[in-house]
């Protein structure tokens, strides 16, 4: 089973290497995982800060070099763009699937990993949060800490597009409640940036 629709596996790749060419610490997966946290968990569209806060907590506080901060601004742009789209057009950044699935799974856990600590970083309150997003970082939280070894069998795969699936859903969920009021106002065209 294919779960390619919901992931852009030449991305994963491509911007893991730019990353780790810079000497970042973390994967494509993290960093766009952490980019939905900050987007999903409030962020305003005028905050300029988001790529010093990105870089703060990735790049042990040094700036990005310019080709990273344009293909990271691109992604963000990207990810703007599909939580505003109606159709759910979110697409998680992971490995694609013909890689081992524990890497797929490592991917996983790492982007989860990053959009809790994105999130964190925009929104600490959440006695304002529906039981549904309570729930999904409850969930979330415990996803982040699996490390369990995946055998590579169709029920594993069933498994892990269900929870890739889940994953996806709750954040767009987490964005419609808490980050879709500040992209209401938005043209439909508009960079962020």
């Amino acid at each position: 089973m294919s779960n390619n629709q919901n992931q852009d596996p030449t991305r994963y790749e491509s911007f893991s290497n730019l990353l780790n060419q810079y000497n970042v610490i973390v994967d494509g997966a993290e960093v766009h995982g952490i980019l939905c946290g900050m987007l999903a968990g409030g962020m305003t569209l005028d905050d300029q800060n988001w790529i010093e806060a990105l870089a703060d907590v990735t790049n042990q506080g040094e700036p990005f070099a310019e080709d990273l901060k344009r293909i990271i601004i691109e992604t963000y742009n990207q990810i703007c763009q599909q939580f505003i789209e109606p159709d759910f057009a979110l697409t998680l950044c992971l490995p694609d699937d013909a890689s081992p699935i524990n890497e797929r799974g490592q991917a996983l856990t790492h982007w989860v990993q990053g959009f809790l600590l994105g999130f964190g970083l925009h929104q600490a309150d959440l006695t304002k949060c529906s039981e549904d997003v309570k729930e999904a970082l409850e969930d979330f939280s415990q996803i982040a800490r699996m490390d369990e070894q995946m055998s590579e069998d169709e029920e594993s795969e069933q498994a892990f597009f269900e929870v890739v699936e889940y994953v996806r859903i709750s954040a767009m969920l987490c964005f419609n409640e808490l980050g879709k009021s500040l992209l209401d106002s938005a043209p439909q065209s508009q960079v962020f940036h």
